[in-house]
């Protein structure tokens, strides 16, 4: 809402025309005799209320509603265009509108993510994350901040800003402290699953599969985020080197998944299962899920259809007979995911290629 740091008749007019009140209506409204409001009306600018009857106009202004406040400060800029005045008020926190304004944003900015349309993302959040400060939010304010703060920590990962101050990890702990100052769990528990994720992709696997174990039986998060996590801890497991028990608590996740009638997560899934049978040397089990992956997966984000063709390169290439097929694979992976800046998928692609090639070369000596 504004605020008048001092007010005039100028003020004090826009205040009445903005409340849709006559003279003796605002009069009575504020406790003052009429021929006050009518001397305010007369000199506008070149007079002031007394110290008394500023903090009434303060108070005045505060209990005005949303709207009254937007007639306010357009008829005071009208005012101040005519006189070629300065601006006498500030803001002083979010106005109601901002708040549906900045709530619609965010539901932009989701959809931006899920098409890795970053530049637009980081444009949208940087209008509200540098807009206000902590102290200016009331708690609706600060709940916007912190998912807000959130996405961003979904920006930088997707990006593969990991670790660091302007980074995945930084944001995500911001995000947690002011979901935890207003005492939500279940965003603060999605936060720690979010770190857990970025504990992986720093490859820090043994913590990252430890913290998943402890937000797959956590009562803060709901059915499907626990089954996420469930999913991700085979995910780290495999990751270091634990293929056989990892499928098994895929698999586990998978019928939490097909339970829980979520298609695109049961899909992903069986991605996971296939990279884990991979592991396993079992490859016809791996190309089985994988190709269930591949028909049921949803393929209008560029992130999936990277993780996707990755995962079936990665295959692929365990046999000598489709290497070729497996290199063509990476290589759309590694165009698509260069076209939308994905570095961390591209060092994965590239690790795939070095580690094949390395093992190539083994074979051949």
């Amino acid at each position: 809402m504004a605020t008048v740091h001092h007010w005039t008749g100028l003020e004090a007019r826009a205040l009445r025309l903005a409340l849709r009140m006559s003279v003796r209506a605002f009069a009575g409204h504020l406790g003052v005799a009429v021929r006050t409001i009518s001397k305010w009306e007369k000199l506008l600018a070149s007079t002031e209320p007394r110290s008394d009857t500023q903090a009434i106009l303060d108070t005045a202004l505060a209990r005005a509603d949303a709207a009254a406040h937007l007639r306010f400060e357009t008829f005071l800029s009208e005012a101040d265009g005519q006189l070629a005045t300065g601006r006498r008020i500030t803001a002083a926190g979010p106005r109601a509108w901002e708040y549906e304004s900045w709530t619609d944003d965010l539901d932009r900015i989701v959809v931006a993510l899920s098409r890795q349309n970053f530049a637009f993302a980081d444009n949208l959040l940087g209008r509200w994350l540098t807009r206000f400060t902590p102290p200016q939010l009331d708690d609706k304010g600060l709940y916007l901040l912190a998912r807000s703060t959130a996405l961003l920590g979904d920006l930088k990962r997707d990006q593969g800003a990991v670790l660091g101050p302007l980074s995945a990890q930084h944001a995500y702990a911001g995000a947690r402290s002011i979901f935890n100052q207003l005492d939500i769990p279940r965003r603060v528990a999605q936060l720690d699953l979010s770190l857990a994720v970025v504990s992986e992709m720093s490859g820090r696997l043994e913590t990252a599969a430890r913290q998943y174990e402890h937000l797959a039986v956590d009562d803060r998060l709901a059915r499907r985020d626990r089954a996420r996590a469930r999913l991700w801890v085979g995910t780290a497991l495999s990751k270091d080197g634990n293929h056989d028990y990892a499928a098994r608590v895929m698999l586990a996740a998978t019928r939490d998944f097909e339970d829980l009638a979520e298609p695109d997560d049961w899909s992903v899934a069986h991605q996971k299962l296939a990279l884990a049978h991979r592991g396993t040397g079992d490859l016809a089990s791996a190309l089985y899920f994988i190709d269930i992956a591949r028909h049921t997966g949803a393929t209008d984000s560029p992130m999936q259809r990277v993780r996707l063709d990755t995962a079936h390169g990665h295959i692929l290439l365990s046999d000598p007979a489709t290497r070729d097929d497996g290199l063509q694979a990476l290589d759309r992976a590694a165009k698509l995911a260069t076209r939308y800046g994905m570095s961390h998928q591209l060092s994965s692609i590239e690790s795939i290629r070095t580690t094949t090639a390395g093992a190539e070369g083994l074979r051949r000596r």
